[in-house]
């Protein structure tokens, strides 16, 4: 082969070689990053500045101390008067605003006073806190707490809560009997009589409803969380 068909061979290597090479120079279009996602402004914040005046019912004193709206979440402050040394709280609330009814909410204990040989009855404050949308119209809002509860500590039901739950038996006319036995070292109320045509479970429906250790009001605030 002479120098000149040498050369072409050359050339034509270099060529197809820069072709299919994969680190050959390709024009690589421009990166642009992605727009940046709409981001709602900040949920507002306010607090109410009239709220309805505090509400007796079945005997239970409960009022609203504050209520405030920050963020996505509606708070208020509420204190309520315990009718005995039992571990009394707020058993079903909800947020009420246009319509719609929002049961879901937490709590928080704010303070607490046990009833004292001094005083009559105790107290209780807890803060709620129920979730809102931010589109959510807070002009007219109202907190209704449907009812408080003591829901029974261990041995409760004996020392308590059976005479209580035997008497509404009785005045219903409903035939079933309850003692309390010895279990284990613990005395646990048991039911010893029914009637035939009712089920075991029925049965317990009934004994252990949480009728026997709630106070139902409803007790209701009404306020307005506009900015």
């Amino acid at each position: 082969m002479n120098s000149r068909h040498f050369s072409i061979l050359l050339v034509l290597t270099l060529a197809i070689f820069s072709c299919s090479s994969p680190f050959s120079t390709q024009q690589v279009s421009e990166v642009v990053p992605s727009a940046t996602p709409f981001i709602a402004p900040s949920y507002p914040t306010a607090e109410a500045l009239v709220i309805s005046p505090n509400q007796v019912v079945s005997g239970i004193d409960i009022r609203v101390e504050r209520a405030w709206q920050e963020g996505k979440q509606v708070y208020a402050e509420v204190c309520f008067t315990l009718p005995d040394v039992s571990d009394w709280t707020i058993w079903r609330a909800s947020l009420n605003y246009d319509e719609v009814i929002i049961e879901e909410y937490g709590t928080t204990l704010l303070g607490f006073q046990e009833p004292t040989a001094g005083s009559n009855t105790g107290s209780r404050c807890d803060t709620l806190e129920f979730y809102v949308p931010p589109d959510a119209n807070l002009s007219t809002v109202v907190i209704n707490i449907a009812s408080i509860a003591s829901y029974p500590r261990e041995g409760d039901y004996c020392l308590i809560y059976m005479p209580k739950i035997q008497q509404a038996f009785q005045d219903r006319g409903i035939a079933i009997t309850l003692a309390c036995n010895d279990v284990n070292g613990l005395q646990t109320m048991q039911i010893i009589s029914k009637p035939e045509e009712m089920s075991q479970e029925d049965a317990e429906k009934l004994v252990y409803s949480d009728e026997f250790f709630t106070i139902k009001g409803p007790w209701e605030f009404t306020f307005n969380l506009t900015q």
